[in-house]
């Protein structure tokens, strides 16, 4: 098996990459958006920002619940 990063062979320890540096870059783009699962619907834009909108507002009411406490 070949590491998907660089094609070197794969080792056992970080399979199925050849090192933790290629494991590291896979993660990495992951986590930036290079890689992506497609959903099986569109997007819809107003329901995004809905919920961008109920996330601020959860994180403000935990933000004074802990003003609050402390």
């Amino acid at each position: 098996m070949s590491c998907p990063v660089c094609k070197a062979e794969a080792v056992a320890k970080y399979r199925p990459f050849c090192s933790k540096r290629c494991a590291d870059i896979d993660l990495g783009r992951w986590m930036n958006g290079t890689y992506a699962v497609p959903s099986g619907r569109e997007e819809d834009p107003e329901e995004i920002a809905e919920a961008l909108e109920e996330m601020l507002r959860m994180a403000r009411t935990e933000s004074k619940i802990r003003e609050s406490v402390f």
